[in-house]
């Protein structure tokens, strides 16, 4: 394993970034969950990891050329079992290094259903996009910083079991800040007026007790000291979050669901920080979000990325944000690759990723 000299328990520095990316192979992948989990906890709780379906999919990831797997866990599979999970993280990374795969941990996550529960996940909706997706921790533990000291000991125990492994490219400590206002506020038809209402207040009125959390989450990563950079991305014009954000991370990482032309006007932006950049989702089809059109951008600004899904499967992302069901596939997918087969959704767009993918001649 090889082993960064920067685990200071401080924030690295610029130059500490820029050398340790400047080590790095362009980081080019996905963000991944088997196609039999709906959501963190089936992935992860020892009675439904899918270790088969996992060593299957991340051979088709390796088919297309991706060397990089952003991961979400859950702070209640650790907490029901530890040891086990802590296990079950090994295995997989074991899995994603046979096929040349670095792995990005997501710890927290404030997007959509906000009260996990252990045990056997219910079944997706049809045709909602992550109808079972759910927060990490959830809301009700975000407000109360009394329930935080197991919070704490879930950060420290999971990065310090990994701190050193080459393994995990990089923590991402939080995912989203502050997104569970949108789906509060959301309706199942939601006129323009609502939706533009929504976004407002998920931009300027950010609920206050996740930037706490996610300042308490970056101290407690750092004190497990770990030879990995930790960030959390940039998501909303929010300044106080952006503030903490840019603050905290070692190295800046976003997310951009838009066209081309504001993902080259926001790179530069964050470039002109002087540390490395990664944008850790993309890829919305019906958003103008596509390979043909951003993987070029990536590649050439060495930009590392992250598109939203790979195989097709219970979390249904297939669909958009605000679907609320339908009775078949979409005529055009919102995110994800290939069908539960193996065989892509556009043969076309296959063939695009594998050659912006493929090493320099």
């Amino acid at each position: 394993m090889l082993l960064h000299e920067a685990s200071t328990g401080k924030r690295w520095s610029d130059g500490q970034a820029n050398e340790w990316y400047a080590r790095q192979p362009w980081p080019v992948g996905c963000n991944y969950i088997p196609a039999t989990a709906v959501n963190q906890l089936e992935m992860w709780q020892r009675e439904s990891f899918d270790e088969e379906t996992i060593g299957r999919e991340l051979a088709w990831a390796e088919g297309l050329g991706f060397n990089t797997l952003r991961v979400f866990l859950h702070d209640l599979a650790w907490l029901d079992d530890a040891e086990g999970f802590k296990a079950r993280m090994g295995r997989f990374l074991d899995a994603a290094a046979r096929h040349g795969l670095r792995v990005i941990p997501v710890l927290f996550d404030d997007c959509w259903n906000g009260n996990p529960a252990i045990g056997p996940q219910p079944a997706p909706v049809p045709g909602v996009h992550n109808s079972r997706w759910v927060q990490s921790p959830g809301w009700r533990v975000v407000r109360d910083p009394v329930a935080w000291n197991r919070l704490e000991a879930y950060v420290r125990d999971v990065v310090g079991a990994f701190a050193a492994d080459d393994r995990v490219l990089l923590w991402d400590l939080y995912n989203e800040p502050g997104n569970r206002l949108l789906h509060q506020l959301s309706l199942p038809q939601p006129s323009k007026a609502l939706h533009l209402a929504a976004g407002a207040v998920r931009h300027l009125l950010l609920p206050s007790p996740s930037l706490p959390l996610l300042r308490r989450t970056f101290a407690w990563a750092r004190a497990a000291r770990p030879r990995q950079p930790l960030s959390a991305g940039l998501w909303s014009v929010h300044p106080a979050l952006t503030r903490i954000l840019l603050a905290e991370s070692d190295v800046i990482t976003f997310h951009d669901y838009g066209d081309a032309r504001g993902l080259e006007k926001r790179i530069r932006r964050l470039k002109a920080l002087g540390r490395p950049v990664l944008c850790t989702e993309y890829m919305a089809r019906t958003k103008g979000s596509r390979f043909e059109t951003h993987l070029p951008v990536f590649r050439r600004e060495k930009v590392g990325c992250m598109n939203w899904g790979l195989v097709s499967g219970r979390t249904q992302t297939i669909w958009t944000w605000r679907s609320r069901g339908t009775g078949g596939e979409p005529e055009v997918w919102y995110h994800d690759i290939l069908r539960p087969d193996g065989s892509p959704y556009d043969p076309a767009e296959v063939e695009v990723i594998r050659r912006h993918t493929a090493p320099p001649r």
